[in-house]
């Protein structure tokens, strides 16, 4: 472990988020922690099940004199978001996460943290492990690929659990509590083009966006931050009807949940008008970092010289595909009238990408409204239409509703205030907690989430606060020992 990370508070919790830093753990490729938390359970000698999809439960008797009180289960997701900058060389699939301390914050060189959801499965490890701790019967449920279509969440079968309260450890602001979250669904667009010879004549450039922070594609997306993809097919419109460019491949975005960071676009220019591109995408890098000046300070626009590719793509495709990517909806569509300041629908247009003869446009809706979710859909579907793509939605799942009643966020808001002189506050998050898909299994539950503060999850810039992991453990052992009874 670095030396730095074993001297942070609490040990125990920091320990085990280390050991999971070294363990590769993106979505769809969970194996090896899988098979870390089997064997962590079962060398506490806890009931441990992993089911049929790899999710993994570890239940913990209740402290003695504590038998009376609801069960609690603990739940957080063991997949991690695997993003990183440009210029680094790293395999997620079989790196470790190169973790450190900066100041008041851990973060990762270069590369996603894992803090989403690392912490929270660390959390529940903790508890595990320790026998000095007071609490009622325990569960936790650590889910698999919650962050490329909640799969683990989706998979869970009912009677599985045994326990009456679902604290979630994915959210991240300290001192709030969550008790709804925003639902999603997927739209998947595709066209079809023609590879064409290339043109006598031509020049091969290669566009390239750069820069910008990207993040949560819900949590982030009030910020305001700039869209790549949305950068790049604004300026290619222009290029296509002023100087003649010709695409011939696009790279933008990776990950249907995070904000484009990067977006990349080989184009052929006329030889005659290479000069009057490069002066245009100059022009246009200044455009956006006056637009972005706050959010972006960042931001590169820059085109270089590129190898000749084999093929560009037909012209036709290639405008209506400028078109639609240029006029879908990105950005938030909507803020919350019954609570103010919180997104109520949003979109993100994550990926613009190239495969063989085909353009593959990904984008991610959410709303904590199903029928505005629904016009979102339709809005979306029929811009890409009118452009002549297939349009499907898919992946879809529901949003959580809050519940006013709920006796785990007046517990939890009475621990709270006893230990640090104020009510926190409560909130909806905009982004899709497994809660909802959870809940709608186990309709019983009563559910609350909550976590420390983490900036900048989805992306190479990710890190968690030291101080509110302290908070958050604190938190979290009191909340334990103050369980209703049955």
């Amino acid at each position: 472990m670095s030396e730095e990370i074993k001297k942070l508070k609490p040990a125990a919790l920091w320990e085990h988020f280390y050991a999971l830093t070294q363990i590769p753990r993106p979505s769809k490729h969970e194996g090896q922690a899988i098979e870390y938390m089997k064997s962590f359970g079962e060398g506490l000698g806890l009931e441990t099940i992993v089911d049929e999809v790899g999710n993994v439960i570890i239940r913990k008797p209740a402290t003695p004199g504590m038998e009376d009180r609801k069960g609690v289960i603990l739940q957080a997701h063991i997949d991690m978001v695997p993003q990183k900058n440009s210029d680094v060389d790293f395999d997620f699939t079989k790196d470790p996460i190169d973790a450190y301390v900066e100041g008041e914050w851990v973060t990762a060189k270069g590369t996603t943290l894992g803090a989403d959801n690392g912490i929270g499965v660390a959390a529940a490890m903790a508890v595990l492990a320790d026998k000095e701790m007071v609490h009622g019967p325990v569960e936790a449920l650590i889910t698999m690929d919650e962050e490329t279509g909640m799969t683990g969440a989706s998979n869970l079968k009912p009677g599985v659990l045994q326990g009456d309260i679902l604290i979630n450890m994915d959210s991240e602001d300290e001192g709030e509590l969550y008790v709804g979250c925003a639902g999603g669904i997927d739209a998947n667009i595709e066209f079809s083009f023609e590879k064409e010879a290339v043109p006598a004549g031509m020049k091969a450039m290669k566009l390239a966006i750069t820069g910008l922070k990207g993040g949560h594609s819900g949590m982030d997306i009030p910020l305001g931050r700039g869209n790549a993809n949305k950068l790049a097919f604004r300026y290619l419109k222009h290029a296509i009807e002023k100087h003649d460019i010709r695409i011939a491949d696009i790279e933008g975005g990776s990950l249907r949940n995070a904000i484009p960071r990067e977006a990349f676009v080989t184009v052929l220019v006329p030889e005659g008008n290479v000069d009057a591109m490069k002066k245009c995408v100059a022009e246009y890098e200044c455009i956006y970092k006056a637009e972005l000046s706050r959010t972006e300070p960042d931001l590169k626009m820059e085109v270089t010289d590129a190898e000749m590719p084999g093929f560009v793509m037909d012209a036709d495709t290639a405008m209506k595909l400028t078109l639609g990517v240029y006029g879908c909806p990105n950005g938030v569509i909507r803020m919350s009238d019954s609570m103010p300041g919180t997104v109520e629908t949003s979109t993100n247009l994550a990926i613009v990408k190239t495969e063989g003869d085909k353009v593959n446009v990904c984008c991610l809706l959410r709303s904590s409204v199903d029928t505005a979710k629904t016009d979102l859909t339709l809005m979306i579907g029929s811009v890409f239409t009118l452009a002549g793509a297939k349009v499907e939605f898919d992946g879809e799942y529901p949003g959580w509703k809050p519940n006013p009643d709920s006796d785990i966020l007046k517990v939890m808001q009475n621990v709270y205030n006893e230990k640090y002189g104020k009510i926190p506050e409560i909130k909806a998050i905009h982004a899709g907690l497994e809660c909802g898909l959870l809940g709608a299994v186990y309709t019983n539950w009563d559910m609350i989430s909550f976590g420390p503060t983490i900036r900048f999850p989805h992306s190479p810039d990710e890190k968690v606060h030291i101080g509110t992991v302290e908070k958050f453990w604190d938190f979290l052992v009191e909340t334990l020992k103050s369980i209703p009874v049955k």
